[in-house]
This record gives C-alpha cells, structure tokens and sequence, in this order.
C-alpha cells in the first residue's frame, strides 16, 4: 500500500510540472487578441526590383514582430506562375493571402479561387480587377503620378517634347502613374513617343534609344519606375544628350543618381512601410478587427 501511495505521489508530481512548463507553441504563438500563430502567404511579382526587395523585407520584419509566419513567393513577373504560386498557397491552408499582382486582369481568376476556398486576400502596391479582397495597401499611385507631371512641367516649361516609358501592361501600377502623369501635363506639352519597357532597367535602355532614334528632340522623360528610368539615363548619356528625367519609387540607385544631378526626381513610395502596413492589417483582420477597404501609405517627390 505504502508502494501504491509512492508511485500515485510520482505522477502527480510529474503532472503537475508538465503544467507548469510553458508550451513551446505559445513561445512561438501570436500575441494577437487569439494567441494564434497565423500563417501568411505573399505572392510578390517579382524580387529582381530593389523596390519589391525592399516591401518584401518591411514585411518580414513586422510578421516577425506580430508573431506571424510568411511565405514570400516569387512570381518572377510571370502571371501564370503567379496564378500557379496562389493556388499551391489556397492548398497549404494558409490563413491569409497577400498578392502583389504581375497583372491587375489576370491575376483575378486566383483571388476567385481564394475566395471559394474561403481564404481572404489583401492586395499589395497593385490592385486586382476581379475577385474580392479584403484590403488594398498602396501609395496613390495617380497623386504620384501627378507629382511627376507637376515637377516635369516646372523643368521644361510647356510646349516642350515628353516621352513615357510605361510599365507592365495591365498593372494597376502602370496605369494609375500614368494617368496621373498625363493629368498634369495634358494639353501642356507634346507627348511625342509613350511605350511600355515592364519595368525593366535593360528594357529601359532599348526603348529609350529607340525613342531617341524616332524623337531626337525629346526633352523630357517620364518613367514610371526607377529602373526604367536608370536604363534611360543609360541611353541618353550615350547619345551624348541632356533630357530631364523623372522616375518612381525612389531607389537607392536613383537616389544616387538624383544628388549626382544626372537624374531630376523620382516619387518616393516608402516600400518598406506598404510591406509593414499589410501584415499589420492582415494580422487585425485575422484577429477579427475592422480594417479599412484602403490602407494608403505615404508617397513625395525626391529631388536634389
């Protein structure tokens, strides 16, 4: 009996410190109103763009700081991998899905899916022009654009010869900077050549020495990213010419540029806070708290 009483004290004891250990889960868990650990998947369009570099990395950072998991995946500015990318995230069973679309048209049949699976979806710097999301996390992307046409008319003056180079066909991106640009400048200048180089900063460099090709006059430059807008110099410094350009985001690279007094401005878009403020909202959301329809981060034009 004396042995019964001594094995029964054993295990109780050894209970009641398994108790008291604290679970290796809630180390690990969301300190959010649910203690959940949530998992967050993020389609990116493409991380060969310091600026996506940048937003993914202001992601990371809080996700870590909410307690949250993320997956970062690379579209590779490829729409149908993107669209591929979403779907393998809807079977992981992930909580959230964040997306950075390639393109705002295609890019709708995956939110769609998300959707049916009950999935909810934020959109991030580009928006979607089907499905329903729950979020979109952006700069306004026409105010920018507008920036850039206010500062280009200041630079040349009205009358003069302007060139765009255009971003992704499709993107939301592409088309809200450019509307905003043409906003401030239309009827105030000639707008001799606008072309699509997809953001790209070798793309950059071959149309604009294309458009100088066609347009030698052209006195002025509107990119609507940065990258473009360094492949541009590039092809203006070897036709030996002085055009004044303008381009977005804001890089480091351009930045460079900008206080070399080779490149006159760029919209400064803050990628790293567009990358915090969707996991901060994704992570409100999950924890059952009203976010708003649009979430806008801050933009101004950077100039020497």
């Amino acid at each position: 009996m004396k042995k019964f009483h001594f094995l029964l004290l054993a295990v109780v004891s050894i209970i009641l410190a398994a108790c008291s250990m604290e679970s290796p889960f809630l180390e690990n868990a969301n300190e959010g109103t649910t203690g959940e650990t949530y998992k967050i998947g993020f389609s990116i369009s493409t991380l060969n763009n310091p600026f996506f570099v940048t937003l993914s990395e202001g992601a990371k950072e809080n996700a870590s700081n909410e307690g949250a998991e993320i997956s970062i995946i690379d579209a590779q500015d490829d729409a149908s991998k993107q669209a591929a990318d979403v779907e393998d995230l809807i079977q992981q069973g992930v909580d959230l899905i964040l997306i950075n679309p390639v393109d705002s048209s295609a890019i709708g049949s995956a939110v769609e899916s998300a959707n049916a699976a009950g999935i909810p979806v934020i959109t991030v710097d580009r928006s979607t022009e089907s499905g329903e999301v729950v979020a979109h996390i952006a700069s306004d992307n026409v105010a920018g654009g507008m920036l850039a046409g206010e500062y280009l008319l200041e630079q040349v003056g009205e009358g003069a010869k302007v060139a765009m180079l255009e971003g992704i066909a499709g993107s939301s991106a592409a088309r809200d900077r450019g509307e905003g640009f043409l906003k401030a400048v239309d009827g105030k200048v000639e707008l001799v050549s606008s072309l699509t180089a997809n953001f790209d900063r070798g793309e950059g460099l071959t149309v604009m020495e294309n458009m100088l090709q066609a347009n030698p006059g052209i006195e002025a430059v509107f990119a609507q990213n940065d990258e473009m807008a360094l492949g541009a110099l590039e092809a203006i410094k070897a036709a030996n010419k002085k055009i004044v350009v303008i381009g977005f985001d804001a890089t480091d690279d351009a930045l460079a540029k900008i206080e070399a007094g080779e490149m006159a401005a760029s919209v400064a878009q803050k990628p790293e806070e567009i990358g915090k403020a969707a996991i901060e909202t994704a992570v409100k959301y999950l924890n059952g708290e009203t976010v708003e329809e649009f979430v806008p981060v801050d933009l101004e034009l950077v100039k020497k």
